[in-house]
């Protein structure tokens, strides 16, 4: 590894994995992405404003809004004026959520419909669960699940704080969510917690701190349990999109991989209609071993400066899985 790619503090090991991963034309932007803070974007909360009216308002106050191409709704700024829209009446107000874009694009793929009863299986802190909301427009039903007592609560005030409406809040474990609720929900996300490995800063240290082996075993437990639930309280003719802010494998390809083998041919990859310069395939295969061709077709997103890494796959329930 050259030093315009040197490891600097993360673990070697982890640089090694990477370039097994990422494309190495892309590497380098990659690897820079975890030297510095990615751009600040947010997206317009409809639920609290019209796109126009908050964006002119930001404007007034002096921010230089930059457009994202594939979503009307959001925008980045300046990093000198992170602080000031993290101040701003429109941030404390709910009428913006500051947010990756790379954590806009689950609810996009998953695409809710207004009247529609939809499942968020880990829902916390509440920016895509709140996004939904928004898509659906304030119609039809959102079940937000999240086991963890103080995340649950900064969930439901993202949710209060952003008025949406349709929303119930369930302190609970996910992964039985399925025995209360079979094949009861038209869609259902999971954005399951995973080792956060797209999350990675140099100079924060607690963000791999506890990376390794151990920790993505851990995670991949955890995510085929959450995974299991979701397949199970989906409708058939449902649609389901699993995501993570990892790049790890055994976190993505491998936890679907296994699910479609559990559920057979109840169980589908499907395309998502979303096409970006940060995206590239699901893997084909990894360390030796091949993954089932439908999964090229799902999405990883490399970091750019402007996207975190990302991984989102869209299925579809062909038919029951209570017998299953």
């Amino acid at each position: 590894m050259n030093d315009s790619t040197s490891p600097g503090a993360l673990p070697e090991e982890f640089a090694q994995r990477l370039q097994q991963i990422i494309p190495c034309e892309r590497f380098a932007d990659c690897w820079k992405s975890f030297t510095r803070p990615m751009a600040t974007s947010f997206r317009i909360n409809s639920l609290r404003g019209r796109t126009e009216d908050v964006a002119a308002e930001l404007t007034r106050a002096g921010f230089d809004l930059l457009p994202l191409a594939w979503n009307a709704d959001a925008f980045s700024v300046p990093d000198d004026q992170r602080r000031a829209l993290t101040e701003s009446a429109a941030c404390t107000e709910g009428r913006i959520y500051i947010q990756n874009p790379s954590s806009m694009i689950p609810p996009f793929a998953l695409d809710p419909q207004p009247g529609e009863e939809v499942l968020d299986l880990a829902a916390a802190p509440g920016g895509k669960t709140l996004h939904m909301a928004a898509l659906m427009k304030n119609r039809g039903r959102i079940g937000a699940v999240e086991v963890v007592r103080n995340r649950f609560f900064r969930l439901r005030s993202t949710l209060e704080r952003g008025n949406a409406q349709i929303v119930q809040t369930y302190m609970k474990d996910g992964t039985r969510v399925w025995r209360q609720c079979p094949e009861r929900f038209d869609r259902v996300l999971l954005d399951a917690p995973c080792s956060g490995e797209g999350l990675f800063q140099i100079d924060q240290p607690q963000s791999f701190a506890y990376w390794g082996k151990k920790k993505r075993a851990e995670m991949v437990r955890k995510q085929r349990r959450l995974l299991y639930s979701a397949v199970r309280s989906l409708k058939p003719g449902g649609t389901l999109v699993y995501s993570t802010c990892t790049f790890a494998p055994e976190e993505n390809e491998a936890v679907v991989q296994h699910a479609l083998e559990q559920f057979g041919d109840a169980l589908a990859v499907r395309d998502i209609e979303l096409h970006l310069d940060a995206m590239q395939p699901g893997l084909s295969e990894w360390q030796g071993a091949a993954f089932c061709p439908p999964l090229r077709a799902a999405r990883r997103i490399v970091p750019n400066g402007v996207m975190e890494g990302f991984f989102i796959c869209k299925l579809y329930k062909r038919e029951s899985t209570r017998d299953m």
